[in-house]
């Protein structure tokens, strides 16, 4: 490996889904408490999926924090490496609709751009199904353990963090998980139940499917041509 290596510090998971954003809330911490040299970056990839894939594969040293269903008790941290990382990765897909990091490291491995050097830390979560939810406990109180087991994965390749005095600012201050807890509304006001906001609205009508008798037929080779 190279001497000055490219270090990539990405925190993964959608923060509308209680635990699953904990990748993202170890980011937010990295930013505000400490200050790492250049050639280290400190990414919030969130949902973005795909888009994610020129930053992995500029990194030489990936290190992953996400929620990762390990079938262990809730909370619990593990640390995954190198070969292993893929098998383990994301509690759910980065959104119903995008890409997980498993198809983004396929990608990147595939494209002859992979990093050296893998560290998935993640943790077990305790609650996904809370829409607009925050960090469990328990799960919150991994949050540093996770940055000390990554600072100490960091002095493998000779880098030292730097502890900030006082917390910075965060770009986008609506991203500070302490605000976000705030002015969250309550169950009342803001159903979070996902799916279950709509089928108790008064606009929401079960009907039968449509019939087809009146449909048009088109046929369809295994070619996917008319």
């Amino acid at each position: 490996m190279k001497e000055a290596v490219n270090i990539l510090l990405l925190g993964i998971g959608n923060l509308l889904w209680a635990d699953e954003g904990f990748g993202v809330r170890v980011i937010e911490h990295l930013q505000k408490h400490y200050c790492f040299p250049d050639n280290v970056r400190v990414l919030d990839g969130g949902t973005q999926g795909v888009y994610l894939i020129e930053h992995v594969q500029n990194a030489d040293v990936l290190v992953v924090f996400d929620a990762v269903d390990y079938g262990l008790a809730p909370a619990t941290l593990k640390r995954v490496e190198n070969d292993d990382v893929p098998n383990f990765l994301g509690a759910k897909k980065m959104s119903l609709h995008q890409t997980g990091f498993q198809e983004v490291l396929a990608m990147a491995q595939m494209l002859g751009q992979y990093p050296e050097r893998l560290l998935l830390i993640g943790v077990q979560p305790e609650e996904l199904e809370d829409y607009g939810g925050s960090l469990r406990p328990a799960v919150k109180a991994q949050i540093q353990p996770a940055i000390d087991l990554a600072l100490a994965y960091l002095a493998e390749f000779g880098v030292s963090a730097q502890r900030l005095d006082s917390a910075a600012e965060l770009d986008d201050p609506a991203l500070n998980m302490h605000r976000y807890e705030q002015e969250r509304p309550d169950a009342e006001l803001a159903c979070r139940l996902g799916d279950e906001r709509v089928v108790r609205s008064a606009a929401f009508e079960i009907r039968p499917p449509h019939s087809l008798e009146d449909a048009m037929q088109v046929d369809v080779d295994y070619r996917g041509k008319y």
